[in-house]
């Protein structure tokens, strides 16, 4: 995608839902609330045959620095910077209003080309504040509805001449590989987007002392060592009895999301407090889905005992993570950068893991083994009889097991051999599905 275009306007003038419109899904949160969006966002879009990459940008508001608003405002002047071209939206239902006129004067000393858009301009309600958009002296409005698809052909035209000159100065290279899925998870307050930026080298994500700050979950791209990833910065998960207003709720369901579309979910914990039960929750979340997980210990710079910490984090995994046995567990400090460096070598380790297979034969090897050295229980004096078992899926490593009675196979035997697969071949951290089957040993009709 050649063509960069930012979204930009005073706070509840549709930039999250004209987002969602170009990108074709509903990405961005989107509230009558002002100031949903705080960080700002990208996907790829499409209008008509057009494809361009669209940046969503917090409001734009007159802040005292320091302020929350003022770091927000900042981020949008980041996202501007990079864009080839902005879209300056109004509400034209609303009018031009003092804020207006003062961020055009503002856009018309920036060196990005700038298209004056009137939203919200469905019906004659719109007209009037369309006509009086021409006095912001950024051109011709493009008049349309973000919400209703109208006027979407004229921004198309606008855009038009800008992606063409975006492809022209574009050189053609190779395909590059599918980027890994990362989504960094946690409770409110524990450093997910002090962690990303540490990453990536720069301020990309809102953070400060405020709770809450992320609402989005905000992908970025991003490279490790040539590796392409798909970085997803995610809200803060509470326990849902204290979800109470509609946008946080948002903001949860969006998190949720993240996990599921991921492949690896690094999961953050606070290092200075003891490990939660939201934090458990989390972590059973996202074996429940299916996905690699790590554990990334943040804040471990304010850690006095670091020894006995460690002690008590591990035994509370084992205690309530016996899924997981052999997590991946990296202590660091997104404020100061110790450890951070282990991250990402322990996240392409998890998802190996995830990807890995077995071949059959080596199975079958395995499952006699384990059954020479503790055999399944005797089912009404008989002895239950394990045919065999084969891979049948990877991400996350699936096994189907084929037994003489495999309804009566206990539990605890189950785990006995999901948690022997894991020490025999490497599989630390990473769910184990394993499927019981009844079926004949098909190698027993080759003899």
């Amino acid at each position: 995608m050649a063509l960069t275009v930012a979204i930009i306007g005073r706070p509840n003038v549709g930039k999250s839902t004209l987002f969602n419109r170009l990108a074709g899904r509903r990405l961005a949160l989107v509230d009558d609330l002002p100031g949903v969006t705080r960080d700002w966002r990208e996907a790829e879009a499409r209008l008509a045959g057009l494809g361009f990459r669209i940046l969503d940008t917090a409001g734009l508001e007159d802040a005292a620095e320091g302020t929350l608003t003022a770091r927000m405002q900042a981020q949008t002047e980041r996202a501007l910077a990079e864009a080839d071209v902005a879209l300056f939206l109004i509400d034209a239902r609303t009018g031009v209003t003092p804020l207006d006129r003062h961020f055009a004067q503002w856009l018309r000393r920036r060196a990005t080309p700038v298209i004056l858009v009137a939203n919200k301009a469905e019906g004659r309600a719109g007209e009037a504040g369309v006509l009086e958009a021409f006095a912001l002296g950024l051109g011709a409005p493009v008049a349309l509805s973000a919400e209703h698809g109208e006027g979407l052909d004229a921004l198309y035209e606008a855009l038009a001449p800008f992606a063409e000159r975006a492809a022209a100065a574009e050189m053609p290279g190779p395909a590059a590989p599918r980027p890994l899925q990362l989504a960094v998870v946690g409770r409110p307050n524990v450093g997910k987007s002090s962690l990303v930026n540490r990453l990536i080298g720069e301020e990309r994500l809102l953070t400060g002392p405020e709770a809450g700050i992320t609402r989005d979950a905000i992908t970025i791209e991003w490279h490790w060592h040539e590796r392409a990833v798909q970085l997803i910065d995610t809200a803060g998960l509470r326990r849902r009895a204290k979800i109470e207003e509609k946008l946080e709720q948002l903001s949860t369901a969006d998190a949720l999301r993240a996990i599921r579309f991921a492949e690896v979910v690094v999961l953050v914990l606070d290092g200075t407090q003891p490990l939660e039960r939201q934090d458990l929750t989390i972590a059973r979340l996202v074996a429940e889905e299916g996905r690699a997980l790590v554990l990334a210990v943040n804040k471990w710079d304010l850690v006095e005992d670091k020894h006995a910490a460690l002690e008590r984090l591990r035994e509370g995994l084992a205690r309530s993570l016996p899924q997981l046995a052999g997590i991946g567990c990296v202590t660091l400090s997104a404020l100061t950068g110790t450890g951070v460096a282990r991250l990402m070598p322990a996240v392409f380790a998890a998802e190996a893991a995830w990807n890995r297979r077995i071949p059959t034969p080596r199975l079958n090897r395995f499952l006699a083994e384990a059954e020479r050295r503790h055999p399944p229980p005797l089912i009404a004096g008989r002895p239950l009889r394990l045919r065999y078992m084969t891979q049948v899926n990877i991400r996350p490593p699936s096994f189907a097991l084929f037994a003489s009675k495999p309804g009566e196979l206990p539990e605890s035997y189950r785990r006995y051999l999901v948690n022997a697969l894991r020490e025999a071949f490497d599989l630390p951290g990473v769910p184990i599905r394993m499927m019981l089957r009844k079926g004949a040993n098909p190698y027993a009709a080759r003899e």
